[in-house]
């Protein structure tokens, strides 16, 4: 075993150890799942930016780039950056006012505690599914660092991070995202120094040729296609449970909005080191059968020993904090919105034990996906994508109209879940999410027109 595969284990045991000492503030369902509606400008920014930065930037977005060029960074950092802005400028505000535990709170309290448990069961998916492909990045850092068998390493992966989810909840992972997103931010802005001075990197000159296209040549795209690359990261992902529990965490108002905006700068400076990388990449790296290897594998024939640790330290730890968030995101949904919601009596004790039960379930569930699953990237907009239409059509009308009711929002979710389906793995077309979104939003119109009005006052501020 060498010095860095062990360093990097170290690295992730002291985060580990942190977060075991941070849960002792865990007492109930409140404190595991939103930190007690208590986290400051700092806590709540940095984890915003730390479970927003997870593999499909760190692995997936250098790896889109050097198969496509600029064009593969549509979704990687532009389109979650622009998720970001969008969250902070309009649904930081109504969200938080709200006092929600999840998002699928806003059904239940906006339509009917059926439309809650339908909601929590579209959108728990995407959260496994975006928590196997951390797994899957984290295996491949640990791969390369060890010269292990991928399988092997993802099983590792997954073992580390369901332990530290389970014992962890929001709060051990807040404190751990302030040391995580220092440490990724370090370790990736000292692996971009090394490279541009490297005499073996290309010049802007050179790389200006491989800007539009990359080994696998220009992506040509439909402009529905098109359309699609930004309105999943965009819209799919501003209503995912994993960005909307760090809002509504927040201890005010301001601190939610603020946290957001400063997160998203920190996203996008960060974020373009990625596709810097992967674009260097076409010329620095033979031809790779697997592109998400490409920043790996610049790291470690570039970086000194003592550098290459805190890189890879600093990846791994960022990809487990995105794991930890996605893990915690769907047991929220399915204990909060589906079990404890029909169990009234149910104590804090066993919300708490259910929680963290069912952390460990879907942890297995995301291993199995991150093990038989395919890239890192595709699995990332899978997650944004499945359900995603439906959810987001029925958030908006919720907080911002005074139209429709259960029924309205029951078909919206199911035309937005069945086009997507439909769209993605039945008979594949270019645009189905864009068509799921109208298609959903038509639904709704269209019921909607025939209840009564639910919500005399929504809140739009």
């Amino acid at each position: 075993m060498n010095a860095v595969f062990l360093g990097i284990l170290g690295y992730i045991g002291i985060s580990l150890v942190i977060g075991l000492l941070v849960s002792r503030r865990i007492r109930n369902e409140s404190d595991y799942l939103i930190a007690g509606r208590s986290l400051g400008p700092v806590l709540a920014t940095f984890s915003i930016f730390a479970t927003w930065f997870g593999a499909e930037t760190c692995v997936g977005a250098s790896a889109a780039a050097y198969d496509f060029g600029l064009a593969g960074g549509n979704a990687d950092p532009f389109g979650y950056t622009l998720c970001l802005l969008l969250m902070g400028l309009i649904f930081a505000g109504p969200m938080w006012k709200r006092k929600l535990t999840t998002l699928a709170d806003l059904y239940r309290k906006r339509f009917s505690p059926t439309v809650e448990k339908v909601a929590a069961l579209v959108i728990a998916p995407s959260s496994i599914i975006w928590a196997a492909a951390q797994i899957r990045a984290f295996g491949h850092v640990l791969s390369v660092s060890s010269q292990w068998q991928l399988d092997t390493c993802i099983w590792l992966a997954a073992a580390i991070v369901t332990i530290y989810t389970v014992s962890g909840g929001l709060w051990a992972d807040a404190y751990t995202d302030v040391i995580q997103g220092i440490a990724l931010i370090i370790g990736m802005i000292a692996l971009a120094i090394i490279l541009a001075m490297n005499p073996e990197t290309p010049s802007w000159d050179h790389i200006r040729l491989n800007l539009f296209h990359g080994v696998a040549g220009k992506q040509e795209q439909s402009w529905l296609a098109i359309l699609d690359s930004w309105a999943i990261p965009v819209f799919g992902s501003i209503v995912a449970q994993e960005l909307v529990s760090r809002v509504i965490a927040a201890r005010s108002l301001q601190v939610a909005r603020r946290s957001t905006f400063m997160a998203t700068f920190m996203y996008l400076c960060i974020g373009l080191i990625p596709v810097y990388i992967g674009l260097i990449g076409i010329s620095m790296l033979p031809p790779m059968l697997d592109s998400e290897q490409v920043m790996p594998q610049l790291a470690l024939k570039y970086l000194p020993t003592g550098l290459y640790v805190l890189y890879a330290g600093a990846i791994a730890s960022a990809i487990l904090s995105t794991v930890d968030s996605a893990l915690l995101a769907a047991s929220a949904l399915l204990e909060h919105n589906v079990i404890a919601s029909s169990r009234p009596a149910m104590s804090e004790k066993a919300k708490l034990l259910t929680a963290r039960g069912g952390v460990l379930i879907l942890g297995v569930v995301a291993t199995v996906l991150a093990l038989y699953g395919t890239t890192t990237y595709e699995m990332v907009e899978a997650a944004s994508s499945l359900g995603s239409a439906g959810i987001f059509v029925i958030t908006v009308f919720g907080m911002f109209t005074k139209m429709g009711g259960s029924r309205a929002a029951i078909a919206a979710l199911m035309v937005g879940l069945g086009i997507s389906i439909w769209g993605n793995y039945v008979h594949e077309f270019d645009g189905s999410y864009v068509m799921a979104i109208g298609s959903a939003a038509v639904a709704y119109v269209a019921v909607g027109m025939t209840e009564r009005r639910v919500e005399p006052h929504p809140l739009t501020s």
